[in-house]
């Protein structure tokens, strides 16, 4: 299964031409069930200073039932994609990649824990020829932090989680990260193009990272600002799926590429 996976209804709305281009960066932004923020979020990438690149916004539909479709047919300069059921923020993941058309590709989540503001800092590391892969780190404590800033995330659960799986990662593929779960990640376009990825869920974003790892590329990591959400505001990782994360970064450690 292909890191850039087609896997969405024809009918798509463009934004921008397909043709690969430089100057471009290509924002993906998975969304379910995100009627509320959706537009918001757009608005914001479209106004996040990207220092004169040409942006693509990418929203891809993962099945939603609550009216998120129709807010996003009513916005103009988006290529809109979705899926006819819900497969997971991975498959949207790997369905925006494919229609990406950009030097870089970086996913925005489509909800407001994370500020499209920082698209530039997460993006920078790449246009200086610094890095493959950038991963926005809500551990580096210049910005408002999850934890221990002015946003504090209620879900200590969650916490324990993350450094269990910063732990486990640095441990198995000898790198030094403070994140691997934040979702604001930005890639080189042809490290990823070609990189089979097999995971559809959320742990689809550890699988191409240790492969990543485990490739020898460049991956580093950005402050970014966070604020978390509620599961009454939306807020959809449970426990069980920080299973399926150690179960990815433990299997792509050891098995072939």
């Amino acid at each position: 299964m292909p890191g850039f996976e087609s896997g969405a209804d024809a009918g798509a709305k463009p934004g921008t031409s397909s043709t690969p281009s430089a100057s471009r960066v290509s924002i993906v932004i998975p969304c379910y069930n995100e009627a509320v923020h959706i537009a918001e979020v757009v608005a914001r990438v479209r106004a996040a200073d990207l220092g004169g690149l040409e942006r693509e916004i990418i929203v891809v539909d993962d099945g939603s039932s609550d009216g998120t479709g129709a807010v996003l047919e009513s916005l103009d300069g988006i290529t809109h994609l979705s899926h006819p059921v819900n497969r997971g923020k991975g498959a949207a993941v790997k369905t925006g990649f494919a229609a990406a058309a950009g030097r870089i590709v970086l996913i925005q989540d489509a909800d407001l824990e994370y500020d499209p503001g920082d698209c530039r800092a997460v993006i920078a590391p790449i246009l200086e020829g610094r890095a493959d892969a950038v991963l926005g780190s809500r551990f580096a404590y210049e910005r408002p932090h999850f934890f221990f800033g002015e946003r504090r995330s209620p879900f200590f659960a969650h916490y324990i989680g993350n450094l269990t799986i910063i732990a486990l990662t640095n441990l198995l593929y000898g790198h030094d990260a403070t994140d691997y779960e934040g979702a604001y990640k930005a890639f080189r376009r042809e490290v990823v193009a070609g990189l089979p990825i097999e995971a559809d869920g959320f742990e689809y974003d550890n699988e191409l990272v240790c492969k990543l790892l485990r490739l020898g590329r460049r991956v580093i990591e950005v402050p970014i600002a966070y604020h978390p959400r509620s599961y009454e505001e939306g807020k959809k990782i449970h426990w069980h799926h920080g299973l399926r994360i150690v179960w990815t970064i433990l299997k792509w450690r050891f098995l072939p590429l």
